[in-house]
């Protein structure tokens, strides 16, 4: 299997568990959480909070690949930053979801929706909107605008979401972000931005009585191997760092 960080720039695999009761912020409770954390994780030791009531324990970045998690009124979040491997943020994952229970109080009753997902940057100078068009195209009822002449894409974000069961409660969402403005394209002054490439799977509402958090997360993280495998790797991640490459 080729290794994912290999195929972009930055490579990071984030959990989000959205509650749909507010989650504990009095002191006590935060810092055990996080002290919980650190003790697996001793190098996570930058802690502060942030306006809007969220909490925030990270690694230093300095060295391009970190750890970090947060606390929100209504979200518990965690990420690994260019991991040596998958395996190793789905532990930190785990480990996050296995306390939650117990420590914020989060039930799998409670939960709005649970996230796993996968991104990959390229870092380009230059419209980014333009790049994704010429390398994934955009489709034959809308190729001949791109033959308008002097047309320029200022404006071009494909995604799609598919459900996975009858109810769609499993969803999985293939998206690309870009970060190019009009006003760029217009005075040809880009900056050094990412061209972002999502793969999220989620899982809506309330768990079964049966199912934990974790066991959902495994699932969600087949869900996303099988869409980046067969479906993402040659058709858009390849492509794009191609066309950048020859820019």
């Amino acid at each position: 299997m080729i290794p994912y960080s290999s195929l972009c720039d930055d490579f990071y695999v984030n959990m989000n568990l959205a509650t749909e009761m507010e989650l504990p912020a009095n002191r006590e409770t935060v810092l055990h959480f996080f002290e919980r954390i650190q003790k697996n994780y001793p190098s996570m030791r930058n802690f502060y909070s942030r306006d809007r009531g969220d909490f925030v324990l990270e690694e230093d970045k300095d060295q391009g690949a970190y750890r970090w998690c947060t606390i929100e009124p209504r979200r518990v979040c965690s990420g690994l930053v260019n991991p040596e491997s998958v395996g190793l943020a789905l532990e930190q994952h785990r480990l996050v979801l296995d306390l939650a229970p117990y420590m914020l109080s989060v039930s799998t009753l409670d939960c709005e929706a649970l996230d796993l997902l996968f991104g990959f940057d390229f870092t380009y100078r230059g419209n980014h909107n333009q790049v994704v068009a010429e390398a994934l195209g955009i489709g034959p009822a809308m190729d001949r605008m791109l033959e308008i002449p002097g047309a320029t894409v200022i404006n071009y974000e494909p995604s799609v979401t598919v459900a996975l069961d009858d109810e769609c409660r499993i969803q999985c969402r293939l998206s690309v972000e870009t970060r190019t403005s009009a006003y760029q394209v217009r005075t040809g002054e880009f900056s050094e931005d990412q061209l972002s490439v999502y793969v999220t799977a989620r899982q809506y509402g309330s768990l079964p009585p049966d199912r934990t958090f974790s066991e959902t997360l495994e699932r969600l993280s087949q869900i996303c191997h099988e869409m980046i495998d067969n479906h993402v790797i040659e058709n858009i991640l390849q492509p794009l760092a191609r066309t950048i490459s020859i820019k």
